[in-house]
């Protein structure tokens, strides 16, 4: 869910030299595309007319062909939200799902403090965004995660640690 860690633990997984792509930067470089202010209504509009114009599973698509070029064995994917993404996804290669899983008050605290442009500010607009990000699939797909973790009252290098330990185990 939006504000769980997922793409803090991207970050910090790309500074130990993981290639990491995220399907929200995809939406922002489409909505700068277009001139739109990358606004949390804009971007969540942006979201849902890509999947309404192009298919569910459209965001993905836009990654595709940096995913197929990477030279990378791992690829960290950032943000997916539904199983028509994953199916894309699957397309370029093997697939693994990591849900990273904090309590609606940690998420709201976090995305609070981080501030993006697309941030809800307030309660009624997290509940909207997640409203949203659930009606596109993304409850579906955590409940298909291959493994899990949790960030609730742990550091961000345990988490980076949980993750790294999770990958390294799939590879082998």
């Amino acid at each position: 869910m939006p504000g769980s860690g997922k793409s803090t633990i991207a970050s910090k997984l790309k500074e130990r030299g993981y290639e990491t792509f995220s399907l929200g930067d995809g939406v922002r470089a489409e909505a700068k595309k277009q001139n739109l202010e990358p606004t949390g209504k804009n971007l969540g509009k942006l979201m849902l007319e890509l999947r309404e114009k192009n298919g569910p599973g459209a965001i993905a698509e836009l990654l595709k062909n940096s995913i197929q070029t990477s030279t990378h064995e791992i690829i960290i994917i950032d943000g997916v939200r539904s199983i028509h993404e994953i199916n894309v996804i699957k397309k370029t290669g093997n697939v693994k799902l990591l849900a990273v899983i904090a309590s609606a008050d940690t998420r709201f605290v976090f995305l609070s403090e981080r501030k993006r442009s697309d941030d809800p500010l307030t309660r009624d607009k997290f509940e909207e965004r997640d409203n949203r990000e659930i009606s596109v699939g993304l409850q579906e797909i955590i409940q298909l995660a291959d493994e899990s973790i949790e960030n609730n009252n742990v550091t961000i290098e345990q988490m980076v640690d949980s993750a790294t330990k999770i990958f390294q185990k799939w590879i082998e």
